[in-house]
């Protein structure tokens, strides 16, 4: 389903885009996805992160057109992969790094999907907003340590566990929070990379 019509008056979302600072927008995003975090997407509303920020309801509109337009530009500008520069010289060494980056940022980012869960089924463009800030950078990254590894003869090219170790990092993080009331912190995160993905692909704990 692509992205609703503004529910703003016609007049501001016809106007032109407001300037604004790129550390007032930066505002503007980190707020929409704060309040997401706390009250999840359908609770959230332009009104809501006009009054949390300052402005008025009609700049928001101005620069969005509407929510998930908001949102959508919010989860872009949040782009980032946590995992790339991990290179310590062993696939063992780099994927015990990436678990405790992930278990450090576990609590804000895993919120952040659960969330969005029943929206970005909704709309596509969130969706491919949230894969693009939240996922595919992180993906790449560790796709890149696997065939570093394949590369150093560390892992056989034909293991059939390469393909699901994104899965894997991504899944623990994801299920934890359902199974145990916890988020998966880094200690929990090189635990479960040293019985689970290292003994998988072959190398020893």
């Amino acid at each position: 389903m692509a992205s609703q019509a503004a529910d703003g008056p016609e007049t501001a979302v016809a106007s032109r885009r407001s300037k604004i600072t790129p550390e007032r927008e930066r505002e503007f995003f980190d707020a929409v996805l704060d309040q997401i975090r706390e009250s999840g997407y359908e609770a959230v509303t332009m009104e809501g992160v006009a009054a949390s920020t300052r402005c008025s309801k009609s700049t928001l509109y101005r620069q969005w057109r509407s929510k998930p337009q908001f949102v959508v530009a919010a989860l872009r500008a949040s782009r980032r992969t946590r995992f790339a520069g991990i290179d310590t010289g062993s696939l063992a060494g780099d994927l015990r790094q990436v678990a405790r980056a992930a278990g450090e940022w576990s609590g804000k980012d895993t919120r952040l999907l659960q969330a969005l869960g029943n929206a970005i089924l909704q709309d596509a463009e969130l969706k491919k907003a949230l894969r693009e800030a939240l996922v595919e950078p992180e993906v790449d990254a560790l796709r890149e340590m696997l065939r570093r590894a394949v590369e150093r003869g560390e892992v056989a090219p034909d293991n059939p566990a390469l393909e699901y170790v994104p899965a894997q990092i991504f899944g623990v993080l994801r299920i934890r929070p359902l199974l145990e009331g916890e988020y998966a912190d880094p200690d929990y995160m090189v635990r479960f990379v040293e019985a689970c993905v290292l003994p998988a692909l072959g190398l020893a704990p």
